[in-house]
């Protein structure tokens, strides 16, 4: 036999084992989403930094429609507020990518602030407060970059539901210049695609979620957040 008959025969042989065992490796060696931190509703608060529920409660909840265990937060009327915030045992940095995911369900079409990438400190500690912010507010979820000096600026919106949970995807690449950009997938659908912003103000800052703002203090609010995690990219929380 020709000795490239001879290199072609073990070829063919090869091929098949090759294959068979690249296959078995992948079946051995599965990708994991690098998940950095979840909100386990079994720890209750514990999941997070703190709480912020002026007269209302923060509790676990099973409505028995397949979710499970969930955060539901209440808002009374006569308060301004109910979140939670931060993550337990961590801290934010500049010049890193976040990418929180979670699923949202709103009692009422205008829960106002339900996302905010809150400033630490106040007044001259500070430039913008909340450099993302977002809100279930007129039937639709909304959100802003809040550039310094406060200045609001609407970047996307969609129409928002209160039949069910909704899918949120928030990406955040944080920077104290204005090199930052966050991106918001709704529902699978990317609905903000922000550059070139400003995304670290002065003393850092730190996420908040829940149901928030002046103009629902005489009503009651409540919202269920479910399957809450944090990871480095899209895939990780998706």
């Amino acid at each position: 036999m020709r000795r490239s008959d001879v290199r072609t025969t073990l070829r063919n042989l090869l091929a098949p084992a090759v294959i068979t065992s690249a296959m078995a490796l992948m079946a051995a060696s599965p990708a994991h989403a690098a998940v950095l931190w979840t909100a386990d509703p079994a720890s209750g608060t514990g999941s997070f930094s703190y709480t912020a529920c002026d007269g209302g409660s923060i509790t676990t909840h099973d409505g028995n429609d397949g979710h499970g265990p969930v955060f539901r937060l209440d808002k009374p009327a006569g308060s301004d507020r109910c979140e939670v915030a931060g993550a337990a045992g961590r801290t934010w940095s500049n010049d890193t990518t976040y990418w929180w995911g979670w699923r949202l369900r709103t009692s009422t079409p205008d829960a106002q602030t339900v996302f905010q990438w809150k400033s630490w400190g106040t007044g001259e500690e500070q430039q913008q407060n909340y450099p993302v912010l977002m809100k279930v507010e007129d039937g639709r979820l909304k959100i802003w970059y809040v550039a310094p000096g406060e200045i609001w600026k609407p970047v996307g919106s969609r129409e928002w539901t209160t039949t069910g949970y909704h899918k949120i995807e928030l990406g955040i690449t944080t920077r104290s210049d204005n090199t930052g950009s966050f991106a918001l997938y709704v529902d699978g659908s990317l609905v903000v695609d922000q550059r070139s912003v400003r995304t670290w103000d002065d003393r850092g800052n730190n996420p908040r979620w829940g149901t928030y703002g002046s103009a629902i203090g005489d009503v009651d609010s409540t919202v269920w957040i479910d399957d809450l995690r944090l990871g480095q990219t899209r895939a990780d929380v998706d």
